[in-house]
């Protein structure tokens, strides 16, 4: 599940809460958690839509690997390292995916066509389809035959891997590969002996694994992904020894959202409560869209919505008897005054936008010969005939 723009907007927001990460200066880690898909898909296509691309089987293999060990070297988790493959989905995700892989299909098909118009020769071996990254499908089976064998040859011959628990969760497991992961984390959180003081490190692409973390209310919780460039510049590094990673520090996003709502401890009628603030805030977020939920008319994260809906919930929260979310229950009646005061932004929104459209038609009109506009509110115009 993706959130459009969010993690362009906490980069900008909370500058210090990502790192730039060097062999100099990474924290270390006890468990390190890969949603494998993210890397499935870099090391076999990479969104690449050149006809004349090629790789094999074999080379896709090396390439993940090769991944998977760059980033085990890199963190040298001391405790678990757990790789988690998309199982089957949910039934709204298997729909969204289920359209997606057949625009991917149309959109091959039609690059390879304007490529024989042009008179380009294609190669005679297949193009690797990306459709076939799905759980069930002959090659997802390989791989995972292969996985097995790499992560015991690594057993075997790294005493960093033996050291540490290695848990491969594979297509065969029911779920998404974060989902699980967050399961895995609530079951040992859950077992006799847990330390709070366990640090984890997850690696995915999605801006969602940030609520995910937050949402597990892990003190010592990060995020690894390669740097994402934005605008024109956009590019790939072909090598992930070039790659550039940055961590996403939760914790001190935590602390980040501490203080800008740290004003409300002295305006509150009940007790402050930092991760019942957290809860509220995911909450928050789903007005802003997802993958599977459209945002509100008029809220868009790139023009303030975040923090238009801060503003709103500081101003309503001292005038209710709770948090919005009790334990994972919607209490509607404190949902209602944040709805309201969207409601009444988005009609001052509305009301401006038509009087900018009016504004426009009446220059329009007033730069046509023979024309006029009669009315305020429906303008329509009279031919001299």
């Amino acid at each position: 599940m993706g959130i459009p723009k969010f993690f362009r907007w906490i980069s900008e927001r909370y500058p210090l809460t990502s790192q730039c990460i060097t062999d100099a200066n990474i924290p270390q880690f006890d468990n390190l958690y890969l949603d494998m898909n993210g890397i499935i898909h870099n090391c076999s296509h990479k969104d690449s839509d050149d006809v004349m691309t090629r790789i094999s089987e074999t080379q896709i293999f090396l390439n993940i690997f090769g991944y998977i060990d760059y980033l085990f070297s890199k963190i040298k988790p001391l405790k678990v390292f757990f790789l988690a493959v998309d199982g089957v989905a949910p039934r709204a995700k298997m729909n969204q995916q289920r359209s997606r892989r057949f625009r991917t299909a149309k959109e091959a098909q039609e690059a390879r066509s304007k490529a024989l118009q042009k008179g380009l020769e294609l190669p005679k071996d297949p193009p690797f389809d990306s459709n076939c990254i799905t759980p069930g499908t002959e090659f997802m089976t390989r791989l995972h035959d292969q996985l097995i064998y790499f992560i015991n040859k690594k057993i075997s011959e790294d005493n960093a891997w033996s050291n540490c628990t290695v848990i491969l969760s594979g297509h065969d497991v029911p779920g998404e590969g974060e989902h699980k992961i967050m399961e895995f984390i609530r079951h040992t959180r859950s077992q006799k002996g847990y330390s709070e003081n366990t640090r984890h490190c997850l690696y995915g692409l999605d801006a969602d694994l940030m609520m995910l973390g937050l949402l597990s209310h892990e003190p010592h919780f990060s995020l690894l992904r390669e740097e994402v460039l934005f605008g024109r510049e956009k590019k790939k590094s072909t090598s992930v020894e070039n790659t550039t990673f940055f961590l996403m520090h939760l914790s001190l996003f935590r602390e980040y959202l501490d203080l800008e709502f740290s004003a409300l401890k002295n305006s509150l009628k009940f007790s402050y409560d930092l991760e019942k603030i957290i809860d509220d805030f995911i909450l928050m977020s789903f007005f802003v869209g997802n993958d599977f939920l459209p945002h509100l008319p008029g809220l868009q994260i790139n023009e303030g919505a975040l923090a238009l809906m801060f503003n709103l919930y500081k101003s309503i929260l001292p005038e209710v008897d709770g948090y919005l979310n009790e334990n994972g229950v919607l209490v509607l009646s404190r949902v209602q005054k944040l709805i309201s005061g969207l409601a009444n932004f988005e009609r001052e929104q509305f009301e401006e936008e038509i009087g900018d459209i009016e504004w426009l038609d009446r220059k329009k009109n007033a730069s046509k010969p023979g024309k006029k506009s009669l009315g305020t509110k429906g303008w329509f115009y009279l031919n001299n005939f």
